[in-house]
């Protein structure tokens, strides 16, 4: 038996290194927290037969088990916490509490209070809670790995070609909750290609789009996101594909973005190439205010400032678009180039102003469509306007479903992910699985 130790900054990347060097048959036979992270401890006998991945009922019902005694022992320790807040509360109240008139005793006396149950808890050491705290967290981590592990090896061994499905949804950069729900409505449909045009046909109807244009539509269209997502170039291409069409008379600009060095002076170029009016907002202006003077076009596009989530002038900025006076259709600018996990930063910190929809810019940069996408169908915001490339207004098309999942397949990762990739994909589910159910 060959036993060795593992030290990485936490569980998951611990378990990448007992894999990588010790394979998928090694034990666990110790985990404990050490300065700097974790430390594993792993064992490989080289004489056990390697045996095909098979579903073991007593293994997933021992993991669940110690999962709820972790459940439990969080419990415990926010009730422990509680005890010791409550105490300190009971403790500084009795120090400040004023003292009481006497003819206030006096009156108070006949009535007997209930004596209150001193807190039986002891003083908690908070190095001890933060190391419990700690300890349960790489528990966690650790089973949440093995299960999602044990899921994918399973679904391998019993599905194989649900698991190919898995791999080519990944491939698309779908999330998982997405790709699961989908390959549910799939399950049934045992012929390859089929189940594939089935899953692809279901994605493109759950891709929402206007069923009008929104320059179509008309009023004021204003457009916000993070700085760097292409706000104002979007905004460039929607004004110049409005005055090709019915001419500039009855559209404007407006520049809510006195922030960024040169944000107005881009707008007022673009108002005097395509002779249009240009609007700037002041930080101190209201917008109701501003747009007064534009009642009469049918048209205002609204440039904004990409500010970050904390700043004061962020929620001002918002609260001005959510105004019924000003009945503006905000859309969500999300580069198709950012993170899953910015895209979703985005849409929480903008979605206070209200979302008409959103827009997905440069495409022809992104490695994939499947982030963006599945934000928009995650979040019901229906795709107004996609962008592929820096022409305006060539580089902007009204997108449907189908043309939007045949961008994404396109755009599909040469080479499937890898083992350990799909196995964190699990694990991930199964963590959310567990936060939805608590």
């Amino acid at each position: 038996m060959q036993v060795k130790r593992f030290f990485a900054a936490d569980m998951r990347q611990a378990m990448k290194l007992v894999r990588d060097e010790l394979g998928a048959d090694a034990s666990i036979i110790g985990t404990r927290r050490v300065a700097g992270g974790v430390e594993l401890t792993a064992a490989l006998d080289y004489q056990a037969p390697a045996a095909p991945v098979q579903a073991n009922p007593a293994l997933e019902a021992e993991l669940r088990k110690t999962q709820a005694k972790i459940a439990s022992a969080q419990a415990d320790l926010a009730y422990r916490e509680e005890g010791e807040k409550n105490r300190q509360l009971f403790a500084n109240e009795s120090l400040v509490a004023p003292e009481l008139p006497a003819s206030t005793v006096q009156a108070t006396r006949p009535v007997a209070p209930v004596a209150a149950k001193p807190v039986a808890e002891p003083g908690v050491d908070p190095r001890a809670l933060e190391a419990m705290r700690s300890e349960l967290h790489g528990l966690r981590e650790l089973i949440e790995g093995q299960l999602g592990s044990m899921a994918w090896g399973q679904l391998q061994s019993r599905r194989p070609q649900q698991a190919n499905l898995w791999r080519r949804l990944q491939r698309m950069g779908l999330p998982a909750e997405l790709s699961s729900s989908l390959l549910e409505k799939v399950a049934n449909i045992n012929e390859p290609r089929q189940a594939w045009r089935m899953l692809l046909a279901h994605l493109a109807q759950a891709i929402r789009t206007p069923k009008e244009e929104p320059l179509e539509q008309g009023g004021v269209i204003a457009l916000v996101g993070p700085a760097g997502m292409g706000k104002t170039t979007t905004l460039a291409k929607l004004a110049a594909r409005y005055v090709l069409k019915y001419g500039a008379q009855n559209v404007a600009l407006v520049s809510m973005d006195s922030f960024r060095i040169g944000a107005q002076e881009q707008l007022k170029t673009l108002g005097r190439i395509l002779d249009v009016a240009v609007v700037q907002v002041a930080p101190d202006q209201p917008l109701t205010q501003a747009l007064a003077p534009l009642l009469r076009k049918r048209v205002v596009l609204v440039d904004t400032a990409g500010l970050p989530a904390n700043d004061p002038a962020l929620r001002v900025q918002l609260e001005a678009l959510a105004s019924r006076a000003i009945q503006a259709k905000n859309y969500l600018v999300m580069a198709a180039t950012s993170q899953s996990q910015v895209l979703k930063a985005a849409y929480h910190s903008y979605k206070r102003c209200g979302l008409s929809g959103c827009i997905i810019t440069k495409a022809d940069e992104a490695a994939s469509l499947g982030e963006a996408l599945g934000l928009a169908i995650g979040q019901h915001l229906p795709v107004a306007y996609l962008t592929d490339g820096p022409r305006i207004p060539d580089d902007l098309q009204v997108p449907r479903g189908h043309q939007l999942v045949s961008r994404a397949v396109s755009l599909q990762a040469p080479e499937d992910p890898s083992e350990e990739a799909m196995a964190e994909m699990f694990a991930g589910l199964y963590q959310g699985s567990t936060r939805r159910a608590g």
